[in-house]
Order: structure tokens, then C-alpha cells, then sequence
């Protein structure tokens, strides 16, 4: 089941790869059915604040008629960036599914952690590793093309 919502991501990321985005891609699931989705727009767009994961938390909070997502997953090709990270403890997302790690500002475990941290307070389910060598490969190909 994961790797079927994981797929889901992956589209988007393309969406944003299409864009000459970083490719970042996100869906946020409740009881089985996707409810929102996201991909970076940041360049598009000119907003900092338009990452793949906040796209969809703005989506499925106005889908659903409330900022608690208590009851929903994310599923996201490239770990989570601190501002991401607090956007999901903000909006009480209980799982989140990533492609791969983001070693240089990853905020679920690799750089710092945030959604599973004691002084803040926070214990979000991770789980790393989905379609892990897709969300790679679309990233390398993507940062490839930007030197060339």
C-alpha cells in the first residue's frame, strides 16, 4: 500500500521536475484515499513557503474543513525540511512515508529531527526507505541536468 501512495508522490516530484523545480513530491492520505496533493513550485511560484509538503497540508486542511490532519498520512519523495517538518507537528500528521533521506537539511532524523524530538514534544511515525531508489534517481537526474 505504501509504495502505491508513494508512486502518487513521485508524479508530482515529475510535475515539479517538468517545472525545473527540485523535484519534491507529496500526498497526504485518509482512511485509504488520497486528499490532497503537492509538488515544489518554489521558482514558479516565488514563494519560499511553496515546498511539495506544504502544498498539500494547505490542500487538505481546506478539503477537509480543519488545520488537525490527526487522522492522515503524508507520503513525501525527499525528507522533510525543518520549515516542512514544523508545518507537519503544526498540523498533527500521525505518519509520514519518505522516499529518501535529505542529508543536507533533512529535519526527520538526518540532519536534526523535529518530528520525533522530546523537548518539543513530538513522536510522528517515519518511515524511510519507500521507492527509496526512484526519489533518488529522479533527484540525481535533475541535479545532473542543472550542471550541464
Amino acid at each position: 500500500m505504501a509504495n502505491k501512495f508513494m508512486e502518487e508522490a513521485l508524479k508530482e516530484a515529475k510535475k515539479s521536475y517538468e517545472l525545473g523545480e527540485v523535484p519534491v513530491g507529496a500526498v497526504i492520505v485518509k482512511d485509504g484515499e488520497i486528499i490532497a496533493r503537492g509538488h515544489n513550485q518554489k521558482e514558479s511560484s516565488k514563494d519560499a513557503t511553496a515546498h511539495a509538503e506544504i502544498i498539500a497540508i494547505r490542500e487538505a486542511c481546506r478539503r477537509l474543513g480543519s488545520w488537525r490532519l490527526e487522522d492522515c498520512s503524508l507520503y513525501v519523495t525527499l525528507e522533510p525540511c525543518p520549515m516542512c517538518a514544523g508545518a507537519i507537528v503544526e498540523a498533527r500528521i500521525k505518519r509520514v512515508y519518505i522516499g529518501t533521506e535529505s542529508p543536507k537539511e533533512g529535519a526527520a532524523g538526518s540532519v536534526i529531527n523535529i518530528l520525533n524530538n522530546k523537548e518539543l514534544g513530538t513522536s510522528t511515525e517515519v518511515y524511510f526507505g519507500i521507492m527509496e531508489e526512484e526519489a533518488k534517481e529522479l533527484l540525481k537526474k535533475f541535479f545532473e541536468n542543472l550542471r550541464e
